[in-house]
C-alpha cells in the first residue's frame, strides 16, 4: 500500500506541462525510458545534448557499435572504440546501457560466414565472441541473442543454426553469464508483439531453456511496427512471457508511416504509442520500452522502407510529434 500511494504521489508531481518520458516511467514503477544511438549522429550537438536529457532517457542501446562486424572484424582481433564512445557517454550522464548484441545472422564478419568452421570449431568462436563482448561491456542488461525466429515459429537459418544447431542458443546464454553473472541476459526478436507462430515459438523455447537451467532473464520485445496495424494482443503476449517467469521489455519500439505524414496519420501514430507503452505499463515485469532513435533525423526506417519514415517521436529537426505525447499519456492514465 506505501508503494502504491508514493507512486500516485510521484505521478501527481510531475507537472503535464514539464512531463518527461524516462521521469513518467520511473513514477510508473518502470526502471526505465530509453533510446538507440549511433556513433556518426554523435557529432550533432543539439542532437547528443537532447540524448543526455535523463527526464527523458534513463537507457541507451548502441545501435551498430556493438555487432559483429564492429567488435571482432577478424579472428580474435576485437576493436571496441564505437561502442566505448556510447558507453562513456551513458556512464557521464547514468544512464543504463543495453548491450546489443552477441549473436544474429545479420551484419556478422565476413569471416564468420565465409570460415566454413565445423561445429566444434564455430562452438569455440561463440564462446570466446560473446565472453569477450560481455565481459568488457560488463553491467546492465545484454541481447545476447537476436532473431532467432522466422515468423513461421521456425528456427532461422543461419551460419550458427546450419552449423551447430539450436544449442548455439544456450551455449551463447551460458557463456554470457559465466563473462558477467550480473548482467540481465535477453532473447531478443521482431513480429513477436501479438500473440503469434513466432511469438509461441519464444514462448516455447524459454520454456526449453528454463527447464535446461540455462540462463535467460528476459525477452525482448522489438516493436517495429507500422502505423494503424498493430497487433491487438500485445498486453496478452507480454504477460504470456512473465508468466513464465522471465522480464520483458519493449527494446525498439518506433511506429512508421507512408509518407509524407498527414495530421490523420500523425494521430493515429500517437494513439500507437500510447497503446504499445500501455501495455507495458499494465504488465508488472516488463521493465521499460526503448525507441529506435528518438528523432527522424536518424531513423533507420526510410532507407529500409521505400515511401516510409516519421516513425520516431521526435521530427526532423528535434520537435516533440503528437506520439511524443501519446506516449506520456500511457505512463499518466
Amino acid at each position: 500500500m506505501h508503494l502504491s500511494l508514493l507512486s500516485s504521489t510521484v505521478l501527481v508531481a510531475i507537472p503535464l506541462a514539464t512531463a518527461q518520458l524516462n521521469l513518467w516511467a520511473k513514477a510508473s514503477r518502470k526502471t526505465y525510458f530509453g533510446t538507440a544511438t549511433d556513433n556518426p549522429e554523435l557529432t550533432d550537438a543539439p542532437y547528443v545534448k537532447q540524448l543526455g536529457n535523463t527526464q527523458d532517457f534513463g537507457q541507451l542501446t548502441p545501435g551498430n557499435s556493438m555487432k559483429w562486424f564492429a567488435t571482432e572484424p577478424s579472428r580474435g582481433n576485437f576493436t571496441f572504440a564505437g561502442g566505448d564512445q556510447i558507453v562513456a557517454l551513458a556512464k557521464k550522464n547514468r544512464q543504463l546501457v543495453r548491450g546489443h548484441n552477441c549473436v544474429w545472422h545479420s551484419q556478422l564478419a565476413d569471416w564468420v560466414t565465409a570460415g566454413n568452421f565445423d561445429n566444434a570449431t564455430l562452438t569455440s568462436i561463440v564462446q570466446t565472441h560473446c565472453h569477450t563482448l560481455v565481459k568488457h561491456y560488463r553491467g546492465d542488461i545484454w541481447d545476447v541473442v537476436n532473431e532467432p525466429f522466422n515468423d513461421d515459429g521456425t528456427f532461422r537459418e543461419s551460419v550458427f543454426y546450419n552449423t551447430i544447431g539450436p544449442s548455439y542458443i544456450p551455449i551463447a546464454l551460458r557463456t554470457a553469464r559465466s563473462a558477467d553473472p550480473r548482467a540481465k541476459l535477453y532473447i531478443n526478436d521482431y513480429n513477436i508483439e501479438g500473440l503469434s507462430a513466432k511469438s509461441t515459438a519464444m514462448l516455447n523455447l524459454v520454456q526449453q531453456l528454463k527447464a535446461d537451467r540455462v540462463p535467460i532473464d528476459g525477452i525482448g520485445v522489438q516493436g517495429h511496427l507500422i502505423v494503424g496495424e498493430l497487433p491487438t494482443t500485445i498486453q496478452e503476449n507480454l504477460q504470456a512471457f512473465t508468466d513464465l517467469g522471465v522480464e520483458v521489455a519493449i527494446t525498439e519500439l518506433d511506429i512508421r508511416m507512408p509518407l509524407p505524414p498527414t495530421p490523420q496519420l500523425l494521430a493515429q501514430q500517437q494513439k500507437d504509442y500510447e497503446t504499445v507503452v500501455a501495455a507495458c505499463k499494465a504488465v508488472k515485469k516488463c521493465i521499460g520500452v526503448t525507441i529506435w532513435d528518438w528523432t527522424d533525423k536518424y531513423s533507420w526506417v526510410p532507407g529500409v522502407f521505400t515511401g516510409e519514415g516519421a516513425a520516431c517521436p521526435w521530427d526532423e529537426n528535434f520537435v516533440k510529434k503528437p506520439a511524443y505525447y501519446g506516449i506520456v499519456d500511457a505512463w499518466k492514465n
